[in-house]
């Protein structure tokens, strides 16, 4: 039996336009017992937080046509539109440094390299980084 932790009822969204994996996480995520918004745009998710959506969590990919994942952040910490207590964490197959360190500048939780890391895992880390970031 899946443990559940913390996760219960808690609102994901996650960024990210390969659908496969998109689809992957998100079903892995609804196991585990989050709320799950997927979106395969940064726009579109940009969009749906302006229209008042708060998520617990915000899993963003970096890499994605029209607005990488990390200036989506940037226009969601500019726009104020991004309460303390949401979760913010990149899920990427880019490890370039210069990435983290702006994620980093820009209020990140954590860094998840994609090729690194299986779903399971993928969702346990979010869970801890979630459960840290909580007790801030």
């Amino acid at each position: 039996m899946e443990q559940k932790n913390s996760s219960d009822g808690k609102k994901i969204m996650i960024v990210d336009d390969d659908a496969f994996l998109l689809n992957i996480y998100g079903t892995r995520f609804a196991k585990s017992g989050f709320v799950v918004n997927e979106f395969a745009d940064s726009t579109a998710a940009l969009e749906k937080i302006r229209n008042g959506f708060t998520p617990d969590i915000l899993l963003l990919d970096v890499l994605m046509p029209a607005m990488n994942g990390l200036d989506m952040l940037e226009k969601l910490r500019t726009e104020k539109l991004l309460p303390e207590t949401v979760t913010v964490i990149i899920l990427t197959n880019q490890s370039d440094s210069a990435e983290i360190t702006r994620g980093k500048s820009l209020g990140i939780d954590g860094y998840i390299i994609k090729a690194t890391s299986i779903p399971s895992e993928v969702v346990d880390t979010v869970i801890t980084l979630s459960q840290k970031h909580t007790k801030k």
